[in-house]
């Protein structure tokens, strides 16, 4: 794996999200509670940035029509989205958030 360097894990703060590109890939990255999960930012109906919608438990709502992913497995829950976003592997190493968009996360996996 080849992990990249985000910045620090402390600008997300818990129940939010922030996207980055990484590699010419626009991720959204999740704080849930003090662990990170990383997905596509694009939502997959129209396009819409997922990083900018409302985050409840392990998921976001598409602020566009309404659509919502498990953060954790990228899969789309609800209408209009019926395909699931990628997921990253993603860590925290000494308060830094690092990820690797060439490996799928484990708990997309599962």
């Amino acid at each position: 794996m080849s992990f990249r360097d985000l910045g620090a894990s402390s600008d997300i703060a818990p129940g939010a999200g922030k996207m980055f590109e990484v590699d010419g890939h626009n991720v959204a990255i999740f704080n849930l509670n003090g662990e990170f999960f990383a997905i596509d930012d694009v939502c997959t109906h129209e396009e819409a940035s997922l990083s900018d919608g409302a985050v409840d438990g392990e998921t976001v709502e598409c602020p566009w029509h309404g659509a919502l992913f498990n953060i954790k497995t990228g899969a789309a829950l609800t209408m209009p989205a019926v395909t699931p976003v990628r997921t990253y592997a993603v860590k925290v190493e000494g308060g830094r958030i690092l990820i690797d968009v060439g490996a799928e996360s484990p708990a997309a996996q599962s």
